[in-house]
């Protein structure tokens, strides 16, 4: 039987003994949070020993069922909600989080807790019957995917249908009358595909949710990750159930990840995706081109603020770069997660000297924490110039230039790697499920994505050259070939990827380097300076 006791993200609730053993990276970091006062969610944690335990064969739905439901009982009290009620409804989502955190390799599901009578409901006590009916659709698309196991395409097939009869570019634009069709529509499918309706209980929604998030660790995706991070099997995931905050309340709402230093160069800038009027999936997910994170300075000035705040704050509460998903409502900032930034070789030594240089971390931390770098391959590349004309232009997640045949799915870069020739994948979205060919990859070209999404995060963690966002790129596996711009290319085509510049061209170009001599003469002077910590730790910690 698991531990039946529950962990708290709420202000004045005790961290477990065990820390992230217990609770996973994610709830973990979220405590801290709360503890430094910065804004986050009301939310409960159901500790890793679940999932060991789901692993042998248990717990009993009934002892789930207490768990969740007395987790729900703190979160009523926390909010002034009621789960399932038919006013003031309260919303969950459903997180994994692993002692050691792997970006996007585990599920989540969002807005669980809908009734049949939850749509108006919530249009009362929000006044927004757009947002009522985004989130009912959004909750049967992605229970369907995640909990049911059902295919995507059919879902994703009647939004493109409701995008076209409506005339928009995207489901952002959809009005709530189209969207309460959508949602109709999606809830006919899913009876159709599961052979049974859409549950309209909402414990029996949350406990299918957190199960789903259980299996999720033993995910293909997450053993592969596991494995190549050397990560234990055994350790199980935390599920955090968490107060939906929304993103897609309308022109002053909206998701984002940020980083904050540049994790592909380490430059100590925020570095930011965006999606206004959307959740935090759009974002991470990989199946969607997020372009509005140049707005927030002119539509939200005093969120970005906010986030420059944040930033500062991050560093210094967890002395790291930091990688943070936040969820903007009716512009109110709330964060959600955060955990130490993955970043290229590059990024992590120029990261680790200036922050020695700047008093955020003593010399020795700094020495330690290259000391697993191979200092000696750490260049910075780039294309021998004149260079020819580009075929198309994407959004750089990943630095450096790759050139090498096209695969177009994973299993080709296999192919490719087992011949000792590094390939290109190219693939329509920036999904984790690709992470086998990434990892043997040369370079990712998607033509959606974001550069924080999941699959460009482990890309760059890898030091693979990626461009994402790539609106010239069309993909066609059944005759496996690619479009980019105006040129065909079949698979095994040469092509080059500008991760400096974010251009693709075709055919391999010749490439120069040079070394970080800037951040390799700060390295060289830490190692002379004292191995205790400086002035201005000292007093800082004083």
């Amino acid at each position: 039987m698991a531990d039946p006791s529950l962990c708290f993200i709420l202000p004045n609730a005790e961290p477990p003994e065990g820390g992230a053993e217990t609770v996973g990276n994610k709830a973990f970091n979220l405590m801290r949070l709360v503890q430094a006062a910065l804004p986050v969610p009301p939310a409960f944690v159901l500790p890793t020993s679940w999932c060991r335990a789901r692993r042998r064969g248990g717990p009993d739905a009934n002892a789930l069922h207490l768990a969740l439901r007395a987790g729900i009982a703190r979160l009523e009290a926390a909010t002034g909600l009621g789960f399932g009620a038919p006013r003031r409804p309260l919303l969950v989502s459903v997180r994994s989080g692993g002692a050691v955190s792997m970006p996007g390799m585990m599920e989540t599901v969002l807005d669980v807790g809908f009734t049949p009578h939850t749509p108006e409901a919530l249009i009362r006590l929000t006044g927004n019957p757009r947002l009522a009916w985004d989130c009912y659709r959004r909750l049967v698309q992605g229970y369907a995917e995640t909990v049911a196991g059902l295919p995507p395409a059919p879902f994703d097939a009647l939004r493109r249908d409701a995008i076209t009869a409506a005339r928009v570019d995207n489901e952002r634009e959809l009005d709530h009358r189209a969207l309460r069709h959508l949602t109709q529509a999606m809830l006919e499918r899913y009876e159709e595909l599961a052979g049974a309706p859409f549950p309209a209980d909402p414990m029996a929604q949350l406990m299918a949710a957190a199960d789903a998030v259980m299996r999720s660790w033993d995910a293909p995706k997450a053993a592969a990750y596991r494995r190549l991070q050397g990560l234990d099997d055994e350790a199980g995931t935390a599920v955090t159930v968490q107060a939906m905050v929304f993103g897609n309340a309308g022109g002053t709402s909206g998701a984002g990840v940020g980083f904050t230093r540049d994790p592909a160069t380490g430059a100590n800038t925020l570095y930011v995706d965006f999606c206004f009027n959307g959740q935090g999936e759009d974002v991470v997910a990989g199946r969607r081109t997020i372009t509005d994170a140049g707005q927030i300075r002119r539509l939200l000035p005093h969120v970005d603020r906010e986030l420059e705040s944040v930033r500062t704050r991050l560093e210094a509460l967890f002395r790291d770069a930091q990688d943070f998903e936040f969820t903007v409502q009716d512009g109110r900032l709330f964060l959600l997660q955060c955990r130490h930034a993955q970043r290229t070789p590059l990024a992590a030594l120029r990261i680790a000297v200036e922050m020695a240089d700047g008093g955020l971390i003593t010399p020795s931390e700094a020495l330690a924490r290259v000391a697993g770098i191979d200092l000696d391959n750490i260049h910075i590349t780039r294309f021998v110039e004149p260079l020819p004309p580009k075929l198309a232009q994407g959004v750089v997640a990943g630095a450096g230039v790759a050139s090498g045949p096209i695969a177009l799915d994973a299993e080709a870069a296999r192919r490719f790697a087992a011949s000792r020739t590094p390939a290109v994948l190219v693939r329509a979205e920036t999904l984790t499920s690709d992470i086998a060919g990434i990892t043997c990859a040369a370079g990712l070209l998607t033509g959606a994505g974001s550069r924080t999404s999941h699959a460009a995060v482990v890309a760059r963690q890898l030091n693979k050259v990626c461009l994402v966002s790539c609106p010239a790129l069309e993909v066609d596996l059944t005759a496996r070939v690619c479009c980019i711009g105006e040129m065909k290319l079949a698979e095994g085509t040469q092509i080059s990827l500008d991760g400096n510049s974010g251009a693709v061209y075709a055919g391999r170009l010749g490439v120069e380097t040079e070394r970080p001599e800037r951040e390799l003469a700060m390295l060289t002077a830490l190692r002379t300076r004292p191995a205790c910590e400086t002035g201005r730790d000292a007093k800082r910690r004083g």
